[in-house]
């Protein structure tokens, strides 16, 4: 058994501690937004807040996660209101497929909260997520947007 908070909510969860925290976000609390891609924390699909850090799940234990706050991308909107980089996504119409773009959105909150207005080296830095429609460039104008705003 597992306590895990996630989006301001406590789950008890019956899984084992060394269950992939994607896994039990996705199959034991239903929360379903936070996409499963490589399972080898290189692709960033399952990239969640952990403390408000951009981590991703499937590289992250449960027994790791116990006791830390987790945002998913279900969290991440506030009182039925988009976060900002939630309307930048619709605004700059970044996403194709939507596949990665849970994660990529939730990498790309992270970053605005640590630096609010990253250069291009900075987005270069911390969005390391691989999206296959090739959507990176409106990312970055949806990200200077929002900085300059």
């Amino acid at each position: 058994m597992a306590n895990l908070t996630i989006n301001g909510k406590t789950f008890t969860l019956d899984v084992e501690p060394d269950t992939p925290l994607l896994w039990a976000i996705r199959e034991n609390a239903g929360l379903t937004g936070t996409k499963y891609g490589c399972g080898i924390a290189q692709c960033g699909a399952c990239t969640v807040h952990i403390e408000g850090v951009a981590t991703r799940s499937c590289g992250v234990s449960v027994g790791e996660a116990e006791g830390k706050k987790i945002t998913t991308i279900e969290g991440l909107a506030s009182g039925g209101t988009l976060h900002k980089v939630q309307e930048a996504w619709i605004a700059q119409d970044v996403p194709q497929c939507g596949y990665c773009q849970s994660g990529m959105i939730m990498a790309v909150a992270a970053l605005l909260n640590e630096k609010p207005k990253p250069t291009d080296a900075d987005i270069d830095e911390a969005i390391t997520n691989i999206c296959r429609c090739g959507t990176f460039q409106q990312v970055r104008e949806a990200i200077h947007t929002i900085a300059s705003a």
